[in-house]
């Protein structure tokens, strides 16, 4: 599944009893990245959930994480949390599923961003 029908598939459940209200912003560029689109976002929201099939270390939610930490550090509520594949060689077809971020991750990250 991309990550994109990911996150869409976690947003409906976000809050505690589904009321509230999640912003995707799907970043179809990384270069140039729309950084003003991340930076009102999190103006917007507060909150930042970053979602990457790539391995945690040294993946592009660690840049934008930094983007927004250089640049919007006083807008955000709370960490900026990332979703990611794990730091292990990426597995062949048998483990690719349990890799790849999936819905009940994101969920539990959108969950504790708002929590926080």
């Amino acid at each position: 599944m991309q990550p994109a029908h990911t996150v869409a598939g976690s947003c409906e459940p976000s809050g505690p009893s589904g009321e509230a209200s999640v912003e995707v912003l799907d970043l179809r560029t990384l270069k140039p990245l729309d950084e003003e689109a991340v930076l009102d976002s999190v103006r917007r929201t507060g909150r930042c959930v970053v979602v990457q099939e790539a391995p945690r270390t040294c993946g592009f939610a660690s840049e934008v994480a930094a983007l927004l930490a250089e640049r919007s550090i006083l807008d955000l509520h709370g960490p900026v949390l990332r979703v990611t594949g794990y730091d292990v060689p990426y597995p062949y077809w048998q483990l690719e599923d349990w890799y790849m971020p999936s819905v009940e991750r994101v969920v539990d990250a959108i969950r504790r961003a708002l929590a926080f």
